[in-house]
């Protein structure tokens, strides 16, 4: 009888486990998809469409304005390679990015290095970009 007591319990407990694994998949694929549709944005100069994937709290605490956003319509994106990611112990993500991005009036390109803050919100159910969006000019 202990056996199938023994062998019940470890069954319960695999069982148990198993959404917390398929949500951390869930998770990952969201993710994944949100990062996809981040650097689309980016790559295409959508910086409307990539504002729109900032962190909702933050978009109302500092909203874009209308200067900042025709600064960005001055740049065109020449390329976009994402690097290494990780981890965070507060669950959030980071993802090394290196941008091209050429000035439309000059023609002048430059590349730019920064890293990207990903966080869940539980509430949402979804991915948000923990902060802005890039600083092109950093340095500048």
């Amino acid at each position: 009888m202990r056996p199938l007591v023994i062998l019940l319990s470890l069954l319960w407990m695999l069982a148990a486990s198993a959404p917390a694994e398929a949500m951390n998949a869930r998770q990952k694929l969201r993710l994944e998809q949100v990062q996809n549709a981040w650097s689309s944005a980016l790559r295409w100069s959508d910086y409307e469409g990539a504002w729109q994937l900032v962190d909702p709290a933050e978009r109302a605490a500092r909203p874009l304005t209308e200067l900042e956003l025709e600064r960005y319509r001055q740049l065109q994106v020449s390329s976009y390679r994402e690097g290494g990611s990780g981890e965070l112990e507060d669950g959030r993500v980071v993802r090394d990015v290196e941008v091209g991005v050429i000035n439309r009036h000059t023609q002048a390109e430059r590349i730019i290095r920064f890293q990207e803050r990903w966080r869940w919100d539980r509430e949402a159910r979804r991915w948000w970009q923990d902060g802005r969006l890039p600083d092109f000019w950093a340095g500048e």
